[in-house]
């Protein structure tokens, strides 16, 4: 009877372990997931105006925000124009800015956009969730005079 209960019980312990490694791992976006957002927003902003598009973007608590993933939009000069992240980046033209390596990944970004229907994009950025500098992978796609945007950090 013994080994039946230290049976049920491993084999429950194993399965709480399962879970919680499972779990760990959705804690993070996908490259897939990234993709995905990224065509919602853009779809959400043709369906309803860049107004009511970019407002649900900045919307922390909307749709466009899911654990480290957000969408950010940029003209294609340089101004971001939504930031499910930060808000208060709304308006400001971020075209010189640059990651910690000095690479400018706003205007990398745009010029991008300027030649790319869709394209991945890499450089370093503040994850939301650690707060720390971490290797991030960008997928964008044009909409418009407009580059709509989600990424991934690598871990």
């Amino acid at each position: 009877m013994s080994n039946q209960i230290a049976a049920h019980t491993l084999a429950a312990l194993l399965c709480t372990g399962l879970a919680t490694a499972a779990h760990a791992t959705e804690q993070f976006a996908t490259a897939a997931e990234a993709t995905a957002m990224v065509q919602r927003g853009a779809a959400f902003i043709k369906a309803n105006g860049k107004d009511k598009g970019y407002a649900e973007i900045n919307n922390k608590a909307g749709q466009f925000v899911d654990r480290d993933l957000y969408l950010t939009v940029y003209g294609l000069d340089g101004t971001v124009r939504a930031h499910g992240a930060n808000a208060k980046m709304v308006g400001k033209n971020l075209i010189d800015l640059k990651d910690i390596d000095g690479k400018p990944f706003v205007k990398e970004r745009v010029d991008l956009a300027k030649t790319h229907a869709s394209f991945w994009q890499d450089y370093k950025f503040t994850d939301p969730l650690s707060k720390k500098i971490e290797p991030k992978r960008m997928y964008c796609e044009k909409l418009d005079d407009s580059v709509v945007c989600g990424g991934i950090y690598k871990r």
